[in-house]
């Protein structure tokens, strides 16, 4: 792995090809002629991914048929919405905000993730913080084990240990948030007769660092072939605003701030990355610690953590499943609208 590979130095040099291409060969010919809708629509966080696929979609299809939906709720960042707008504003492109926190009230979704919490917590209330952390496995954490940082009213924080079922009810009941946000995309899209637009870069998609039927639901994702630094090169390409690009990723799903790497990767994700790009094309984890910096032992745990999340969220990717094949029935369909 030296600098001719490795996608942290150069990866397939993001310029004005790349970017015709998925352009000119993805994004409008599935919108317009395969989707066969007018224009696209997406939740617009003012983070890296979302305002790239926006910029993507402008430039595919013009700044008129992108619509932005922004939709806060109360425990997210004040930043998502406010760079939400600069994103929407440097692009042109109209925008509808959409506060969700009534929703999720009615929904339970504060209710019952509080009410998981106080299992651990019995004093957790409306005035305290939380979110989840993993372990770093590029600090040498030999497993990405959760656990949960708790924050009182007087700013006092406590790290606490998971069970598996806390886990899965603060994580479930969280949910919430990414399933409502989905939902109003698609009331939109199909009040404009748009498609929906995914965020999710490759290193998402391929960890399934995303919520079934929420972020993880797309008519089309157009930035999901590409790793999270290409991203970021993308953006510089776009010239998107400087305080968009210089963002860390975040999760905002949380009170406490909270990144990515925190939440999910427990890695960096130039590191992971690297790793990621040495694990697809069978690159020995010697050659990939040269690059990185790390131990050859950090890189053959962060090897089997990614086959680890590749096996736990294969659900994820699951399309539903039937009794039998109908897959003439469809190829049907396809060749009738391919006639009209």
């Amino acid at each position: 792995m030296n600098a001719h590979t490795a996608p942290v130095v150069n990866w397939l040099a993001i310029n004005a090809a790349e970017t015709a291409r998925v352009i000119e060969t993805s994004i409008r010919s599935q919108v317009l002629s395969t989707l066969k809708r007018k224009g696209v629509v997406l939740g617009l966080s003012g983070g890296i991914d979302s305002s790239v696929v926006a910029a993507l979609c402008v430039n595919a299809l013009g700044p008129e048929r992108v619509l932005a939906l922004i939709m806060p709720e109360r425990e997210c960042s004040d930043d998502s919405e406010r760079l939400g707008h600069v994103a929407a504003n440097f692009l042109q492109i109209r925008t509808e905000t959409e506060d969700i926190t009534n929703i999720l009230e009615h929904t339970g979704c504060y209710r019952r993730r509080d009410a998981a919490i106080r299992c651990l917590v019995p004093e957790f209330g409306p005035n305290h913080k939380c979110k989840l952390v993993m372990a770093n496995l590029a600090d040498g954490a030999r497993y990405a084990v959760p656990s949960l940082i708790v924050q009182s009213p007087d700013g006092k924080q406590q790290k606490l240990r998971l069970t598996a079922q806390t886990y899965l009810e603060i994580v479930a009941a969280t949910s919430f948030k990414q399933r409502t946000r989905k939902m109003m995309e698609y009331y939109y899209a199909d009040r404009l007769q748009y498609a929906v637009a995914g965020t999710p870069n490759r290193l998402e998609f391929d960890q399934g660092f995303f919520v079934k039927n929420g972020d993880g639901t797309a008519d089309l994702k157009p930035i999901a072939h590409l790793y999270k630094t290409q991203v970021y090169q993308l953006a510089e390409f776009f010239n998107l605003p400087d305080e968009i690009r210089e963002r860390p990723s975040t999760t905002d799903t949380f009170s406490l701030s909270q990144s990515q790497e925190e939440f999910f990767f427990a890695v960096p994700h130039k590191t992971l990355d690297l790793c990621l790009y040495g694990k697809n094309h069978s690159i020995p984890p010697s050659e990939v610690a040269e690059v990185t910096g790390l131990n050859v032992e950090h890189i053959v745990a962060i090897y089997e953590a990614i086959d680890l999340k590749r096996r736990a969220t294969t659900y994820l990717h699951q399309y539903p499943l039937l009794v039998e094949d109908v897959s003439e029935i469809l190829g049907q369909c396809t060749r009738i609208n391919s006639l009209r």
